[in-house]
């Protein structure tokens, strides 16, 4: 039993971090000294609460009582009024802009209120530094559960009739990916942890990393368990040194209570991790550049077959799964895969984490069940469009995905639908764009990230990118012609075509579908416009601007 009779949680994630919450959390501590409370009240550092437009947060427990915006000189009144008095700081909690009306409760705001916390559970609840706090909520129970009772296959089954799926972007069923697996033949398997995390706006992985890092280790020791892997390796791009610093603390402290190494849970099963840095290249999310670049290979993808699951690292059977994939794993051990099944669609089972970005009012990281619309997303969730504007589109599945309209938001998200209306799920960026915005120079900001992050080992992609670029380029200069436009539409299709990996085959769905859906944005920048035949239409512009077809 704690000897606190409070704890004071301040959120130490990136965001939080960057907006002075180190110096909250000092300040907490040192007026609680001064005012002889220190031996009363904790104070903790936690990891992401989600909601990073009104960060630094701090919440008191187990008053359940959250404080947002919360700068180093609100700590006075922090301890003051709500600790010593017992009186709520009512200037720090959250409003509801349009109403004004005051949230006491995480629960209460409807940041929150349709979100459902599964892979971000113990994000703003736990101590990422404090392997007790995790073990305390449940954590490693499922791999004791794993190793004392179940069999490889039993595992597998569980994680099979769940319906997880990979969600890293690719959205291949996770169970299945382990079976395959384990059925190759060999001694020597490897499991890795994808937490290359490149897309624009996204960061979700970082955030279950820097705040949980205990549920994915044990995840991927459940992991190893279920395809006959002894190793596991968490390849993370070197510029998350907070998340890398809290998976270093947390192997220290796995290794140290024998929650990792040699025969675990005094079985026969021996299993640990290693972390591999990566520099930061886009195109090493694709596992097979992944595994060349952890090899100390140049990040490049291969040909597939053979898949990384037949022939991976140094030749092995791996299986590579993204973080958001594995911190679904102890909840579906522990509750069962029918609780899990139950949530979500028929296809898409379970929740979806998403960073919510852009021109929205309510930025941070959500986590909803599968089948929510967008709307709700963007709307009830994220709280609307900044300043009142219109909303005009939001990109999802980030520089490989799609723009999607006001036409599609009652859309459910699941992997098949967005996929239907010519977006995808991704890895989980959603960017929100208003009225302001020209989706032409949207494309292009998009084209010239994959451009850029290229691998060049194919020419479709390292050409034909490079290419489209200076088509759109030539297009928001003003120079272009209707050829040009006709000229772009084909090679982005012969680029679709003709690349090795995903990233050259998705790199021009942004244009692609912003010529779909705000094709006039595109006219408005040609030259030669007027009177112009495509595809047996005629295409002419009013005096007004406005474009009429035949």
């Amino acid at each position: 039993m704690s000897k606190f009779r409070t704890n004071i949680m301040v959120c130490g994630g990136t965001g939080c971090l960057a907006s002075d919450s180190e110096k909250v959390f000092k300040n907490l501590k040192l007026i609680l000294k001064a005012r002889g409370y220190a031996d009363e009240v904790q104070v903790i550092k936690t990891g992401c609460f989600g909601f990073c437009e009104q960060g630094p947060i701090v919440k008191i427990e187990p008053d359940n009582v959250l404080y947002v915006r919360v700068g180093p000189k609100d700590a006075k009144d922090i301890i003051d009024e709500h600790i010593i008095k017992g009186r709520t700081v009512d200037r720090l909690l959250y409003r509801e802009p349009d109403k004004g009306k005051k949230a006491h409760k995480q629960e209460d705001m409807p940041f929150y209120k349709k979100q459902l916390r599964i892979a971000l559970r113990n994000c703003g609840l736990v101590n990422p530094e404090d392997i007790y706090e995790y073990i305390a909520l449940g954590g490693y129970e499922a791999l004791g559960k794993v190793l004392t009772t179940k069999s490889q296959k039993d595992v597998i089954d569980i994680v099979k009739k769940s319906g997880l799926r990979g969600r890293g972007g690719g959205g291949f069923p996770t169970g299945l990916k382990w079976e395959i697996t384990s059925k190759q033949p060999g001694k020597t398997k490897f499991i890795i942890c994808n937490a290359d995390e490149g897309d624009p706006g996204a960061f979700m992985d970082r955030s279950i990393l820097e705040g949980d890092p205990h549920s994915v280790l044990e995840a991927m020791a459940i992991g190893g368990y279920a395809i006959g892997a002894d190793k596991g390796i968490i390849y993370i791009r070197a510029e998350y040194p907070l998340a890398i610093q809290r998976l270093n603390i947390a192997l220290k402290q796995a290794r140290e209570m024998g929650l990792l190494g040699e025969n675990i849970f005094n079985t026969d099963f021996s299993f640990d991790i290693d972390i591999k840095y990566g520099a930061g290249a886009f195109v090493c999310g694709e596992e097979t550049a992944l595994i060349n670049s952890c090899e100390g290979k140049r990040g490049e993808p291969n040909y597939k077959p053979p898949y990384p699951a037949e022939k991976g690292y140094f030749g092995h059977p791996t299986c590579v799964n993204n973080v958001e994939t594995f911190a679904n794993i102890p909840p579906i051990i522990l509750k069962g895969p029918q609780w899990f099944a139950s949530i979500g669609t028929e296809k898409s089972k379970g929740t979806k984490v998403f960073a919510l970005a852009g021109k929205i009012n309510n930025v941070g990281l959500v986590e909803v069940p599968m089948g929510i619309t967008l709307r709700e997303i963007i709307y009830d969730i994220g709280g609307g469009i900044q300043g009142g504007r219109k909303f005009k589109a939001v990109q999802t599945g980030g520089p490989s995905g799609g723009v999607i309209t006001e036409e599609d938001l009652d859309t459910p998200i699941d992997y098949d639908s967005l996929t239907a209306i010519g977006s995808m799920m991704g890895s989980g960026g959603m960017i929100v764009m208003d009225e302001t915005d020209n989706m032409v120079d949207i494309a292009k900001f998009y084209l010239e990230f994959t451009m850029d992050e290229s691998c060049g080992r194919c020419t479709p992609c390292r050409i034909g990118t490079k290419r489209l670029y200076e088509m759109l380029n030539k297009i928001t200069s003003g120079k272009a012609t209707m050829a040009d436009i006709d000229a772009m539409k084909q090679l982005c299709y012969m680029i679709k075509d003709g690349s090795l990996c995903g990233l050259g085959q998705t790199a021009p769905n942004p244009v692609i579908s912003t010529m779909k859906h705000f094709w006039n944005e595109y006219l408005a920048l040609i030259k030669d416009v007027d009177n112009y035949q495509e595809e047996g239409r005629y295409i002419a512009t009013n005096k007004d601007g406005t474009t009429i077809r035949s």
